[in-house]
């Protein structure tokens, strides 16, 4: 009995998982043994992004770790952008360290409403924001990043018309920059809703000769005040490229830990919520931690699986979007 007791708790000592300074060289150390590829998006915390082969975007981090040759893919991120990955890559292993990390705009899409929706619309093309379910962007004609969303719609057939899901506030953006009406699905992220205006004035007064950078998921009043919109990439190359020495960002603040890297000697500031929070920071990403990120390499769980049928039919838009932005 006490050898027994002995090899039970040596077992779970060897699962234990190791302390926190120890954690990014046993991270490193399974990485290598799993043959797997580490995927950060630019809203995770800090230490995820430093341990990560590759940081962007969802689809950018995607097609990256499509065209290597690892047989596993760890997508510190949501669920939706783990789902992205398995569908380039079905014969990967696609892991995501807290299955509970969703996405509150793409699980305000749900399959079956957004189904009952376009039957509405029946001679409507639907394009879908990357930032959704498979089994939606199974259901879409063309799928756009918001790098890509504005010249995407202008490319489309004037005489069709065009719904746009899921996220309301991007759709309006991408309205007005394109000149087409869209039919809007009504979502939005609770991260790009929750920005003070009161607070972004009074960073403006405090620091006049910052550039307001702002993601096109921000309401209206808000991108009002924006010296540059764009996606999360082409906020960070436009914080690296203008003259300016300070910047107030709207947008989830994972993003400033690049910001900082790439150009140390600027500001940045970040936009409180309209309570004074700190409720900007998206809670779902922040969910993935190095911890969890040591435990999903060690059991090889939980996996991201899609069947077949859906994976295909999502595909196709994905594909059809890289064909039309080449």
């Amino acid at each position: 009995m006490v050898f027994a007791a002995a090899a039970d708790t040596a077992a779970r000592h060897a699962d234990a998982c190791p302390p926190a300074a120890e954690l990014p060289a046993a991270i490193d150390a399974l990485r290598r043994e799993r043959n797997a590829v580490i995927l950060a998006h630019y809203y995770q915390e800090p230490e995820i992004q430093d341990i990560a082969d590759f940081i962007g975007d969802s689809l950018e981090l995607s097609r990256k770790a499509a065209a290597t040759d690892a047989t596993v893919i760890v997508f510190c991120g949501v669920h939706f952008m783990a789902e992205t990955a398995k569908i380039l890559s079905p014969d990967k292993t696609v892991l995501l360290p807290d299955l509970e990390a969703g996405c509150t705009l793409a699980d305000a899409c749900p399959a079956d409403a957004f189904a009952a929706f376009r039957a509405e619309h029946p001679d409507h093309l639907v394009v879908s924001y990357i930032n959704c379910s498979a089994a939606v962007k199974a259901q879409s004609d063309l799928i756009c990043t918001s790098s890509n969303a504005v010249d995407l719609v202008r490319q489309l057939p004037a005489d069709r018309p065009i719904l746009f899901a899921p996220d309301q506030n991007l759709g309006r953006w991408v309205q007005r920059q394109s000149g087409r009406e869209l039919t809007l699905w009504p979502g939005s992220c609770i991260v790009h809703e929750t920005f003070s205006e009161q607070a972004l004035l009074q960073l403006k007064l405090d620091h006049p000769e910052a550039e307001v950078l702002a993601h096109p998921e921000c309401q209206q009043h808000l991108l009002d005040h924006a010296d540059f919109i764009g996606s999360t990439s082409k906020l960070l190359h436009r914080a690296e490229a203008s003259p300016a020495s300070g910047f107030i960002v709207l947008t989830e603040p994972g993003i400033l830990h690049q910001m900082r890297k790439a150009v140390p000697h600027k500001a940045f500031y970040e936009v409180p919520g309209a309570d004074g929070c700190s409720c900007n920071a998206c809670p779902y990403m922040r969910l993935n931690t190095l911890e969890k990120l040591w435990r999903c390499l060690h059991d090889m769980t939980p996996a991201i699986e899609l069947d077949e049928t859906t994976r295909s039919r999502a595909l196709a838009p994905i594909q059809r979007m890289l064909e039309m932005s080449r």
